[in-house]
C-alpha cells in the first residue's frame, strides 16, 4: 500500500464480477482525463469496467487454455522420460 501525503487523487472501484478472486479493482484517474472536453465521468467509469471485465475474461480464457494443456501433460513426460532413458542408454553402448 502506497501512503500519498498532500495529493488528492480521483478513484474508480470496479466491483468484481467474479468474487471469487477478487473483489473489487481500483482504477486512479489521471488529472487531465476529466479535464478534457468530450469526456464525461461515465465514460471513464465504463472504460475502466471494460478493462476489468477484459483482465477477467483474458485470465479465464488463459486457465481454458492451461486446462486443454493438463491432459497432455502425463503423457508428454511419460515420453520426455522415454527419450532421455533411450539417449542415456545410446550413450552407455555406443559413445563410452
Amino acid at each position: 500500500m502506497e501512503m500519498v501525503k498532500g495529493i488528492t487523487r480521483q478513484v474508480i472501484l470496479v466491483k468484481s464480477p467474479d468474487p471469487k478472486l477478487f473483489e473489487e479493482a481500483i482504477f486512479i484517474v489521471k488529472e487531465e482525463a476529466l479535464a478534457r472536453e468530450g469526456v464525461s465521468a461515465d465514460q471513464v467509469i465504463r472504460q475502466a469496467r471494460q478493462a476489468a471485465d477484459g483482465y477477467l475474461k483474458s485470465g479465464r480464457a488463459w486457465n481454458q487454455k492451461l486446462e486443454r494443456l493438463d491432459r497432455f501433460r502425463g503423457p508428454i513426460w511419460g515420453a520426455a522420460g522415454a527419450a532421455a532413458a533411450s539417449l542415456a542408454w545410446y550413450a552407455a553402448m555406443f559413445l563410452l
